[in-house]
Parts: structure tokens; sequence; C-alpha cells
């Protein structure tokens, strides 16, 4: 009888863990999907930049990524921290993913340069009890926010060309490259590599279609004329007859 109420309070205590572990990944399945709508509207706001407003769109971009960090982010760093975080990484990954691609982002468009991983996880720790283990991302999950960047750069760099901006767009198609050539040395010797090497596919198709289009109008040259005050949108690179 001693046995089988020993195994019977077991059976109950995993129980316990089982049911606590759903309601967390429950909240934390929540917190991660309100860090993903609002990281897409911070990369949205950088969309908007040109030539001309630059300054003014970065400033509302950085102001909201604050916000995303100090509303959102803080929230999921809560449910988080002092648990064991590895074991709800599927359920916090499209957040802290989506997450790094809006600072990422933000930090190119200002400086030209990658926001590394050591920026990002000091900025969680502000976000932290110091007497509890802080939620860290790791470096695969950082990564995949990385590869994903490079598909908003794309579309960045094309709406600069039709603004005019080439030197821009080129100092894009360089910075992709870089990222690239680095990637596909580190990706190959990852453990756990499934998810990144699908997405260093599509980081390719990227960095291809900027080159491209940088490669078109180089070759263009004095055909080439901006799209700025025009509302037809055609490019012969873009697959349509030249203008006439």
């Amino acid at each position: 009888m001693t046995t089988n109420s020993t195994m019977r309070d077991e059976f109950a205590k995993h129980a316990d863990y089982l049911n606590s572990l759903n309601e967390k990944r429950e909240k934390v399945v929540k917190a991660s999907r309100d860090v993903t709508m609002n990281s897409k509207k911070v990369i949205f706001q950088v969309h908007r930049i040109s030539k001309y407003n630059k300054d003014e769109v970065l400033l509302k971009a950085e102001n909201d990524l604050v916000a995303v960090t100090n509303q959102f982010m803080s929230k999921l760093v809560k449910e988080l921290q002092g648990t064991d975080f590895w074991k709800l990484r599927r359920a916090y990954t499209p957040g802290v993913q989506e997450y790094i691609e809006a600072a990422t982002f933000c930090r190119f468009c200002k400086t030209g340069t990658l926001l590394n991983l050591s920026e990002i996880n000091s900025s969680l720790l502000a976000l932290s009890d110091k007497s509890i283990e802080p939620l860290q991302i790791n470096v695969l999950d950082y990564l995949l926010g990385v590869a994903d960047v490079t598909g908003e750069l794309m579309r960045l760099a094309i709406g600069r060309i039709s603004d005019g901006e080439i030197e821009y767009a080129q100092k894009i198609c360089q910075f992709v490259r870089d990222l690239y050539r680095e990637l596909i040395v580190i990706v190959p010797l990852m453990d756990d590599n499934a998810e990144m090497k699908k997405k260093m596919e599509v980081m390719l198709q990227s960095a291809i279609k900027i080159e491209n289009a940088c490669f078109s109008v180089h070759v263009r040259g004095s055909e080439y004329t901006p799209l700025l005050g025009t509302d037809n949108p055609d490019f012969s690179f873009f697959g349509v007859s030249d203008f006439e």
C-alpha cells in the first residue's frame, strides 16, 4: 500500500507539473504573439523611409521599438525568467525572431551596421529581476531573426532604387552579401540547422534579387529614370518592357 501511495503521489506531482507547464506555455504563446504583431508594425514603419524623411521615419521606428521592448518583450521576459525557458523555446521563438528582425532592420537603416546578440541580451537584462535567472536569446534564434531581415532589406533596396537612391541600394546589396557569406560558413557547423538552412535559401534569393536590380540599373546607365513623381512603377528589370 505504501508503494502504491508513493507512486500515486509521484504521478500527481508530475501531473501538476505538466498542467503548470501547459498554462505557462499558453501565456508565453500569447506574449510571443503580441511581440510578433507589434514588431511587424516597426518594420512597416521603417519601410516608409525615403531620402526626404529618413530621420523622421527612423526616429518614429526607434520609439516604436522601445515601446515594443517595454510593453511586450518585458511581458515575455517576465513569463520566462526563472524557468527552464529553453523547454518553451518553440512557444516564444516566433516573437523573438520577429523582434530581432525589427531591431536589426532599424539598426542597419540608422547606422549601416548589424545589431549583435550581446546588445540585444543586454537590453533584456534591464527588463529582468536580477535575483532570478533572466531570459537570454540563444544564438539560433538570433541567426534566424537576422536571416529574416534580409527579405526586408531586399524590399527596401528595390524601393530605394525606384526613388533614385542607387548608392544606398548598393550598400544594402553589399551588406546582404556579407551576411550570407558569413552565415554560409557557420550554418553547416550548427547542430540544429534545418530551419536555418531553409532561411539561407530565401536569403540567397533576396541577395540575387538585389544584385539583379542594382546590375540592371548600372547597365541601363543614362536610360534609368527614378520613379519619383510618376504613378507608373514599371522597370525593365522587373520583367516588363522599357519606357517608350
